[in-house]
């Protein structure tokens, strides 16, 4: 997949910056290729900048009130180097009144106070795949629901019902002393259950216990690229527990997302070695 790269740039004699630094972070952890021009920079100045970086798009940020001169100005500039393809986008103090002229003279999108970030940078990558006639391919989700794990406060009191009269089979038993759990593998198909046992009253697993009962704890979706995944989700807008993966059970790598993102499921993410899944 293409990766766009962005110049942001400050116009004129506009001294403040923090909007743009926002904006340009925003960008890279979205996934693009993020060049910064610095404060006070004249319109042939941008220009040169953006040709010589061959970038995709311009995203100009302005709070003097001077961008109805310097906007249009830019992308003239562009035209007359033979760079009218790179898009140029605007944000800043700037009035409603003055959207309808500056799109007029080629700003694609003009972004008010309070946008989201995210906002932007959906929109530049829209912009230049449908410039260059791409076709943005479909994330792919996780492969399947890899385990179910179960709170339970004794192994061997609920183990009895998952053996003996569902007839599933017990794997492996297994202490993850970083998670203060114990942890009992079911196999069921190409799935499994996870019974788990909490160690010490200071297991995150007993206070669960403690305050909903017994019962399902998290839904862990198999995933072969976790990190990938995390940076998405997170640029995305969504909490995680796990900014990067831990060890887990079974050595796997797991994270976690928050609850209060899934609409109250605690979901897990698991990648395994490929061996351990044969």
């Amino acid at each position: 997949m293409k990766k766009i790269r962005v110049l942001i740039a400050k116009p004129g004699l506009d001294g403040h910056d923090r909007g743009a630094l926002v904006v340009a972070q925003a960008l890279r952890d979205y996934g693009m290729e993020v060049i910064y021009t610095g404060l006070r920079q004249t319109p042939q100045q941008i220009v040169a900048a953006a040709i010589q970086e061959d970038v995709d798009a311009i995203g100009l940020s302005c709070l003097s009130g001077a961008h109805n001169e310097l906007f249009p100005e830019i992308v003239s500039l562009l035209d007359q180097r033979q760079a009218g393809d790179i898009i140029v986008v605007g944000g800043g103090v700037i009035p409603w009144e003055d959207i309808p002229f500056l799109e007029s003279k080629g700003i694609q999108k003009v972004f008010t106070p309070g946008t989201p970030t995210k906002d932007t940078a959906i929109f530049i990558e829209k912009a230049v795949f449908e410039r260059d006639g791409i076709q943005k391919t479909e994330k792919e989700p996780p492969n399947k629901i890899d385990h179910i794990g179960i709170a339970v406060s004794s192994l061997e009191e609920a183990l009895p019902f998952y053996v003996n009269q569902l007839h599933l089979k017990l794997e492996a038993i297994e202490e993850v002393p970083s998670e203060g759990v114990k942890v009992a593998f079911i196999k069921i198909g190409e799935s499994r259950i996870e019974l788990l046992e909490p160690m010490s009253e200071e297991s995150p697993i007993a206070s669960f216990i403690k305050k909903r009962g017994e019962g399902i704890h998290h839904i862990a979706l198999a995933d072969d690229r976790i990190e990938e995944r995390l940076q998405e989700l997170s640029a995305n807008g969504v909490r995680l527990i796990h900014e990067i993966p831990v060890k887990g059970a079974g050595g796997a790598n797991i994270a976690f997302l928050h609850p209060k993102s899934a609409g109250g499921v605690l979901y897990e993410l698991c990648e395994k070695d490929t061996k351990e899944e044969e």
